[in-house]
């Protein structure tokens, strides 16, 4: 049969389960397996259990539960608070002052978490009380919060950064170091855009607190020091070689241990909770990474990946242009389907296009991180925007527009990574020449 025939028949397959509440891992084997069942000759079922079995004990896989459980018993920390606390005091002077502190606490945090729901949850329970108490622009506490959480999903180490590399073959080491640059970049866009915005409202911001002795803003940044501490265990670790993901994942497990011993929230029910929550994640994902692999082979199979190739190579885009339109793929695909979804749906179909494009795959591992990232601050399915919705009085169509500015700086973000693609590409060139 036809594969465009094929393709439609499978993609109206997939889009009836997913409306009908299926999961996601299900919706993927069940459409792999009629994929291979009904237009090819091939056994489906030896083939869905070979390439289930080699899915499942992916040595990068590891990982990925040691960084879920580490983000899990951080959670359940008061290094939050202690990072408001720490950080306030220095971001005072600056332009739209303590909103700052939202940017550069969810930048830390999304650096020992790895989770944007994660890092949306623990930074706004502390932040939008203590932010609404001093009077701040209400769209502005919730916008610069939804759009700065999205960093748990780019600054290492990153869930769907794993998740890319397993998808993709390539080395979670060198993306890890990839997004550092990128993240660092989207924060201080962030806070440009909140220090311009400051800047033409000066009546919506509060006036500066009083102004704090310098040593007790110093006493007060000890309290930045145990998660800076980790940050540079798990990162360093990676960069300088002494460490594969899975190993640092594991350091960052035994120092998440014992800062949350320290801190005093460590109790059998925190750590049981943790364990459950992680275990809960991680089989989620690795389910759909299964079922997306089993996909991938029925893809190749009924031969849609090479059709598709050719029919956009007849097109003969050039780089810019095949980025521009999958720009608006994966935004549009982002309105109805979560980050790591998108990747495991869309890799088996894009990556043999993007490669005959010569496009890095390091780099575009870091690109389609930053425009899920939009996906996250867009309705209906913006998981940013319901935590936020939940934890505020606003209807969800009125958080998604207070987040409105902040997708338009990752839409600026994007831009920049395609036009300068050093950004992505700088520290991992640094680690092949050593």
């Amino acid at each position: 049969m036809d594969p465009n025939i094929v393709a439609i028949i499978l993609i109206g397959s997939m889009l009836v389960l997913l409306s009908l509440g299926i999961w996601v891992s299900l919706t993927l084997t069940i459409v792999g397996y009629i994929g291979i069942a009904a237009f090819t000759g091939a056994p489906a079922g030896p083939i869905m259990a070979t390439t289930v079995w080699a899915q499942s004990w992916s040595w990068a896989l590891t990982a990925l539960p040691l960084f879920i459980w580490m983000g899990e018993i951080l959670y359940r920390t008061r290094l939050a608070a202690n990072m408001f606390n720490g950080l306030a005091p220095w971001m005072n002077a600056l332009p739209g002052r303590l909103l700052h502190v939202n940017v550069v606490s969810c930048g830390l945090f999304a650096a020992v978490s790895g989770s944007s729901a994660a890092t949306t949850a623990t930074i706004g329970r502390i932040t939008i009380p203590e932010l609404e108490k001093r009077n701040y622009d209400q769209k502005m506490i919730v916008g610069s919060l939804a759009g700065s959480a999205t960093l748990g999903f780019l600054i290492p180490p990153s869930i769907i950064l794993i998740v890319y590399g397993v998808a993709a073959e390539v080395s979670i080491s060198r993306l890890f170091i990839a997004g550092i640059l990128p993240g660092l970049m989207l924060m201080v866009l962030f806070m440009g855009y909140i220090m311009a915005w400051s800047l033409l409202y000066p009546e919506r911001t509060p006036k500066p607190e009083p102004r704090i002795p310098f040593m007790e803003r110093i006493r007060a940044t000890a309290g930045l020091f145990p998660m800076l501490g980790l940050i540079i265990g798990v990162i360093g670790s990676i960069y300088a070689g002494f460490a594969t993901p899975t190993e640092a994942a594991a350091i960052g497990v035994v120092g998440a241990l014992i800062l949350s011993a320290v801190s005093g929230n460590l109790t059998w029910t925190s750590f049981n909770e943790s364990v459950m929550g992680a275990t809960k994640t991680t089989c989620m994902v690795t389910l759909i990474l299964a079922g997306a692999a089993f996909l991938s082979v029925s893809m190749g199979f009924t031969g849609i990946p090479r059709t598709l190739a050719t029919w956009v190579g007849s097109f003969e885009l050039t780089q810019f242009q095949l980025l521009i339109a999958l720009t608006f793929l994966f935004a549009i695909m982002g309105c109805f389907l979560d980050g790591i979804s998108i990747v495991v749906l869309t890799a088996s179909v894009i990556m043999p296009m993007v490669q005959a494009a010569g496009i890095d795959l390091i780099w575009f591992g870091i690109y389609l991180v930053v425009v899920i990232e939009m996906s996250q601050i867009t309705p209906p399915v913006g998981i940013n925007l319901f935590i936020l919705q939940s934890m505020t009085r606003h209807d969800l169509l009125a958080v998604a527009k207070m987040a409105f500015p902040f997708f338009l700086v990752l839409v600026l973000a994007t831009l920049l990574l395609i036009v300068f693609p050093q950004i992505a590409t700088f520290l991992p060139s640094l680690m092949t020449r050593n």
